[in-house]
């Protein structure tokens, strides 16, 4: 095998994944999708948004089980998992609560599976086979933050090849559980409270009292306002306060590359560190992408070896020698 072909977030987006496979050399052959001498990596968030739920998951699961791709569990398929869930705790109600704001992000994915209960108890089924994180020793891929201490906590709770189990998945589910908050990070990104009167409202119109942060970098050094991973015009309204240093101790700059989805980007696809690459480039976003990168060992990473298409069908594809 040449290398890996890592693939971000793609949210029910079926045209866009079938036009980045192809421009990177992936053709359908009996089994699915396969590149000739390379393997995909995706990163999670396969389902909610878009119009291509039930697509999406085929394509992508065809690739897995015929050993032309591996995945890891993003956000979206553990809310799942914990939205179809009833909470023994509680009869009648489900680990993740039906409520307004959750069935309306979960929407897309229920109108194509909720009259289809078989096809809907498979598709969990296969969810719980996607393992938290991949380290592959020469790289690392997880959803949204590489943690080895919550990595560590969870080893023993988690099923071969670091998957969730149903007992775990409940664990996770409770706020007040040291499983809640290791999941949550590894899933969702790394958050810390802001200091005391300081808020945002972010871009679904809630008033914050946390952020997510940098977690590559060492918070020593940093103030809230340049560790803070929001968008510019927002980040501009924390303060310049230094963070106390035991938030992060960050990505280590000889680590291997880690390759992460979820942050909604925006822009032109680059590293955020010489070993830190994230691939969620809002493709669900009418203005956004569907990016990946090609990995052929290197452990510095380069801006040259993004590739991704956009809503319009534009492709970027940088250097060709890895299509085929």
């Amino acid at each position: 095998m040449d290398g890996y072909d890592l693939i971000g977030d793609i949210h029910g987006h079926a045209d866009a994944l079938r036009g980045l496979l192809r421009g990177l050399g992936y053709r359908e052959r009996l089994g699915g999708y396969r590149h000739p001498t390379r393997q995909a990596i995706f990163l999670g968030d396969f389902i909610d948004r878009g119009p291509g739920q039930r697509e999406v998951l085929e394509l992508v699961r065809a690739m897995v089980e015929n050993g032309a791709a591996q995945a890891v569990m993003g956000n979206h398929e553990f809310n799942a998992l914990a939205f179809h869930t009833p909470d023994p705790a509680e009869p009648g109600q489900y680990l993740r609560p039906h409520l307004d704001k959750n069935l309306h992000q979960h929407r897309a994915f229920l109108d194509e599976y909720e009259t289809r209960p078989a096809a809907l108890a498979d598709v969990l089924g296969w969810f719980y086979s996607l393992p938290l994180w991949l380290d592959l020793g020469e790289l690392r891929v997880v959803h949204a933050c590489w943690h080895p201490q919550f990595m560590r906590a969870l080893a023993p709770e988690l099923d071969a090849g670091t998957r969730l189990t149903p007992k775990l998945l409940e664990a996770a589910s409770r706020q007040d559980t040291a499983q809640f908050d290791a999941v949550e990070t590894l899933l969702k990104g790394l958050e810390a409270d802001l200091p005391a009167g300081v808020s945002f409202v972010d871009k679904g119109g809630v008033q914050r009292y946390r952020t997510r942060l940098r977690w590559w970098l060492p918070a020593e050094g940093e103030s809230w306002r340049s560790m803070a991973l929001l968008p510019d015009a927002t980040a501009s309204l924390l303060p310049e306060e230094a963070l106390p240093a035991s938030i992060s101790s960050g990505y280590p700059t000889t680590a291997p590359p880690v390759f992460v989805g979820h942050y909604w980007l925006h822009g032109t696809p680059a590293p955020q560190a010489d070993n830190v690459a994230c691939l969620d480039y809002s493709v669900a976003h009418p203005a956004g992408k569907l990016a990946a990168y090609r990995w052929d060992g290197e452990t510095l990473l380069s801006a040259t070896k993004f590739a991704w298409i956009d809503h319009a069908g534009n492709q970027h594809f940088g250097d060709d020698s890895a299509a085929g």
